[in-house]
């Protein structure tokens, strides 16, 4: 015999299932534009059906059903796609942190320009040859010390510029450093409060979608990976293990820079670190060589003969002194870059006084672009450019001819000069070039060094974009599919009603009119 109220049980059932299945679409539909959001599903099944009761074995065929009921409510997800995404966003941290970076360089290098360090080279150059047109003309020495400062004030903004540039990255490592710290934090608290939720049989979808959100930011960081077993989640860089079920293990900005190349393989940090130590450094280090070899690197040059050398000068291993200083021929020497090359001249001041040093550092220590300046007496007194070769004397004293002009020109054929960068630093190019030959080489390195990293910051962004859009199609809302289950279950919500109603008044049939018979 049949249960007589089993109606209003199967009613029920799917009454509640049905609503159940509209509250998800409209939990859908609010998170529509929700960042890292995963579309939810109801999962119905129908209920474990009852056979007809008899004393033995129902002579009724078949099973009775019992109605619907929902026994989860899963987000939608495929893990091999947010594997996928995290590696590649990783790769996208990298390159587009090495690009800003690279172009970053571009600027400050500023070439090619009108108002680049190229050109006012070519100024500094031009203003030596003015000088040899005019050698007694003080205006003309002036312009040749002002073209000297606006040459070491491009030379010091520069390193200055790469200096802040380099600190800059070192500031921004720092922050990352923190970032992942807060994630990483914020994940294992997230961890635990999922293991309880789950703990209880229930799913915490939308606790898993904020920790995918913060997982997925923490890659685009650093190479991470990412374990899920039964037994607990960890998440881990390299060898170290930064979430282990619940627990959080910070990380350092040394920590990190320790780890690079090794741990560390991948991420925004990573290419920061990179572009720190490596371009950044490399090019302070090509630009450092360029000025060490413009004033101290080894060039050859050929003296004019009848040129007075200055007393007590060393060529080729020969001390000219006394009556040998005046040469009979021309000489072909090498000579210790632009300062040498001052040194073999004679200044325009009264009594005799031989070119020292033109450019040196600020705090007395090696050579680089951030402490060159020109000498303090030439700053002084711009009648202390050495312009002039040859002297002359009267009366037992021995003078310079001021309208001489064999050191300016041999100084203004510098540009042409080709310097052994390798005497100033031993890991330099070891050929040998001009200072333009230096320049262009680092300006044509940095260029094609940002050209590929633009390929490869495109490539990889057109690739975490494909893959996201994959994502999305399987985890994404789609507005036109919510609202096309909203009416489905509406209409289910509805006929469930419907039903119950019709049992409802069947039971009222049975309870009221039944048994009136003759009454």
């Amino acid at each position: 015999m049949r249960s007589t109220f089993h109606g209003l049980e199967t009613a029920r059932r799917s009454l509640f299932t049905q609503q159940a299945a509209l509250q998800t679409t409209g939990h859908n539909v609010a998170n529509a534009n929700t960042a890292g959001y995963s579309r939810q599903t109801v999962n119905m099944v129908a209920t474990r059906p009852i056979e007809a009761i008899g004393l033995t074995h129902s002579t009724i065929p078949g099973q009775l059903g019992t109605g619907v009921e929902f026994n989860s409510i899963t987000r939608i997800r495929e893990s091999f796609l947010d594997n996928q995404f995290r590696n590649e966003s990783q790769n996208n941290g990298n390159w587009s942190v090495r690009l800003d970076t690279l172009q970053k360089l571009e600027t400050i290098v500023n070439e090619p320009s009108d108002s680049g360090l190229r050109s006012i080279l070519d100024k500094f150059w031009s203003s030596w040859h003015d000088l040899s047109e005019s050698p007694e003309d003080l205006t003309a020495r002036k312009l040749v010390r002002e073209t000297a400062n606006a040459l070491t004030d491009a030379f010091n903004q520069t390193s200055r510029q790469l200096e802040e540039l380099r600190a800059d990255l070192s500031e921004n490592i720092e922050v990352k450093a923190s970032q992942m710290n807060t994630a990483v934090q914020t994940i294992a608290e997230l961890t635990n409060q999922i293991r309880r939720i789950e703990g209880f049989g229930d799913n915490a979808n939308d606790l898993r979608d904020q920790r995918d959100v913060l997982v997925d930011e923490l890659s685009k960081m650093a190479n991470i990976t990412v374990r899920e077993t039964s037994d607990g989640y960890q998440v881990s860089l390299g060898s170290q293990v930064l979430v282990e079920n619940g627990e959080a293990n910070p990380v350092t900005a040394d920590g990190l820079t320790g780890s690079f190349g090794g741990d560390l393989t991948g991420g925004e940090i990573y290419g920061m670190i990179m572009s720190r130590d490596q371009y950044v450094t490399d090019y302070q280090a090509q630009l450092n060589t360029m000025v060490n070899g413009l004033v101290n690197g080894d060039i050859e040059i050929t003296i004019p003969a009848g040129s007075v050398l200055p007393e007590g000068t060393v060529l080729n291993g020969i001390t000219y002194n006394g009556n040998n200083r005046t040469l009979a021929a021309d000489l072909t020497v090498t000579v210790k870059g632009l300062n040498g090359l001052h040194q073999l001249g004679y200044t325009a001041q009264d009594p005799l006084k031989a070119g020292g040093a033109f450019f040196v550092s600020k705090d007395g220590g090696p050579l680089t672009a951030g402490n060159i300046q020109i000498s303090s007496d030439i700053s002084a007194d711009a009648s202390n450019i050495a312009s002039s070769m040859r002297t002359v004397t009267s009366g037992g004293t021995e003078s310079v001819v001021k309208g001489n002009k064999d050191l300016a020109m041999l100084i203004s054929q510098f540009n042409d000069t080709k310097i052994n960068f390798g005497t100033v630093n031993a890991g330099a190019l070891t050929g040998k070039g001009t200072v333009n030959d230096f320049f262009r080489s680092i300006v044509g390195q940095l260029g094609i060094t940002t050209q590929e990293a633009q390929r490869q910051s495109d490539n990889s962004k057109i690739v975490v974009d494909q893959v996201d859009s994959r994502r999305q199609s399987v985890s994404g809302v789609s507005l036109d599919e919510e609202m096309a289950n909203m009416i489905k279950f509406q209409h289910a919500y509805n006929a469930a009603a419907r039903f119950m109603t019709t049992i409802d008044e069947t039971l009222d049939k049975i309870i009221n009119s039944m048994g009136t018979v003759g009454r």
